[in-house]
């Protein structure tokens, strides 16, 4: 079980990595689409990357595992409410979902 666990913190960290730094244009779209500034947004990449970065740390450090996806999963339920509040489409709701389910899985891992 705990390799799986590890398994969902390198998956959540490398998508949050490709996200904000590969596909940073998409973001600043998507930002400027939900009318969020850019201080917020940057903001937002910054706490992610560095959240992303204790994810990973975690598998050798398990202490800094259940405040890290305790706050990811908060930043990923608020993209879920942008993307409820400016009506998305499914498609684009689904990977801050998937990363929710991951966020809300590892810290339960981490309670128990």
């Amino acid at each position: 079980m705990e390799t799986l666990i590890n398994l969902a913190q390198i998956v959540l960290a490398l998508s949050v990595f490709y996200v904000w730094i590969i596909r940073y244009e998409n973001v600043v779209k998507e930002f400027k689409h939900f009318e969020i500034n850019d201080l917020t947004r940057n903001f937002v990449g910054g706490s992610k990357i560095a959240l992303a970065t204790l994810l990973i740390t975690g598998i050798w450090y398990p202490s800094l595992v259940l405040i890290s996806s305790l706050l990811m999963g908060f930043f990923m339920l608020s993209a879920q409410y942008f993307h409820f509040k400016f009506k998305s489409p499914f498609i684009k709701r689904l990977p801050s979902l998937f990363l929710l389910l991951l966020s809300v899985i590892i810290a339960l891992s981490t309670i128990q």
